[in-house]
């Protein structure tokens, strides 16, 4: 309890209102899909704050926030009676699912909504308020889906539930605006990482292979904001595909209290990952020994094209939930720099929007190309051969 409390008094000195600048051109679905008909797209998600009298009362999320993970290319196994995901024959339109973690599950760690459009707005079109009629339409559409089948809540998750509502109508009350139709009540801040089809896979097998425990009974899932919350589970799954080191669950406390996954943190971690590691210096990607295992083990770089940042706020009009929503850093308050770096990638094209960035990586594999050289080391071969593979790509 005593580490819990430290942890949340040195979150609270990074606390701040949200600020957006969505970019132009972000929102280009139909083409980034065409290029990148894969991804993963990670989302820091905003404190949630009900108004008071607006269906059930669910208290109010502290400023950590939540954070979600979208697989665009996947597909929810209708039929299994149970959260299930597995590929798509092949990706369309909108098709994808949104995984969330839950601290009110009891047998599962995650669940999954059909598309994007649906997991993220609830299917409001721009302009269309939240009130009870869109409320109520978007809990219709959920238990329509089926995405808390075979999900059970622990019991005191539903301690306050209306002698009224059925157990099962609660849980999707409980569950929207977290769960799905995030943006009724929350922000997000959203990073995307392009994958091809067996790396999609990989993160699939992770996330089935996460529940498979509970669903079967052989534990229970209790969630920890420091031994494994929301972003363990978010961050192990792009970890899967080497997108970074994986963040071990069950830590010890004291260890646990310093170093945890949050949010706002790992949007930012995220997008330096995918944008900004120095793969211009072959010397300094040889000397990173998580790197250089992936470019010569999977001739793959976590910074490549198409690692896209998106911003959007709570959906407005809304009479059903404030909009005036925090999202906290967890960094030093004198000298930290997360803030500096957020900040950055809001005025930067390159992160933004799909344009500036296939031009951007274009013209550095163009002068990394430039610079090779006549007789290169072993690995500078593979490293070269690398960058020359993904600029051909890009201008095939």
């Amino acid at each position: 309890m005593r580490g819990r409390l430290l942890a949340a008094l040195l979150l609270l000195q990074g606390c701040a209102n949200t600020e957006f600048a969505v970019p132009p051109g972000a929102s280009d679905e139909a083409r980034y899909e065409a290029a990148y008909p894969y991804y993963a797209e990670f989302c820091a998600l905003s404190e949630i704050q009900k108004i008071p009298g607006q269906g059930v009362d669910i208290g109010s999320g502290g400023p950590g926030g939540h954070s979600v993970l979208y697989l665009n290319g996947v597909c929810r196994l209708t039929d299994a009676g149970y959260p299930v995901i597995t590929l798509c024959d092949a990706p369309k339109r909108d098709e994808g699912v949104g995984l969330s973690v839950n601290a009110h599950y009891k047998n599962a760690i995650w669940t999954a909504t059909e598309g994007r459009d649906f997991f993220f707005r609830g299917g409001l079109a721009p302009g269309q308020p939240v009130n009870a009629i869109t409320y109520a339409q978007a809990q219709s559409r959920a238990k329509t889906q089926g995405i808390l089948d075979g999900v059970i809540f622990h019991k005191d998750a539903l301690a306050d539930r209306p002698p009224t509502m059925s157990v099962r109508d609660y849980m999707y009350e409980l569950s929207i605006a977290t769960d799905y139709a995030v943006a009724f009540g929350r922000d997000r801040y959203c990073a995307r990482v392009p994958l091809d089809r067996p790396r999609m896979a990989r993160v699939v097998n992770f996330l089935n292979d996460a529940n498979a425990p509970y669903r079967i009974g052989a534990e229970d899932f209790v969630w920890n904001v420091l031994e494994n919350n929301c972003g363990h589970l978010t961050h192990n799954a792009l970890a899967t595909v080497g997108v970074w080191r994986d963040w071990p669950v069950e830590r010890p406390l004291l260890e646990s209290a310093f170093d945890f996954p949050v949010p706002k943190n790992e949007f930012v971690n995220l997008m330096r990952r995918t944008n900004d590691l120095p793969i211009a210096n072959p010397a300094a990607i040889e000397a990173d020994d998580e790197v250089r295992t992936q470019l010569l083990e999977k001739n793959w770089l976590p910074t490549r094209p198409g690692g896209l940042a998106e911003a959007e706020p709570a959906i407005r009009p809304n009479s059903l939930y404030r909009t005036n929503l925090r999202l906290i850093f967890f960094d030093e308050p004198i000298f930290g720099h997360y803030q500096q770096n957020f900040d950055a990638i809001f005025k930067d094209p390159r992160y933004t929007n799909l344009a500036a960035n296939s031009a951007y990586f274009t013209s550095l594999y163009e002068r990394i190309l430039t610079a090779r050289p006549a007789q290169p080391t072993p690995f500078e071969h593979i490293y070269y051969d690398h960058i020359a593979a993904e600029l051909a790509d890009m201008t095939k």
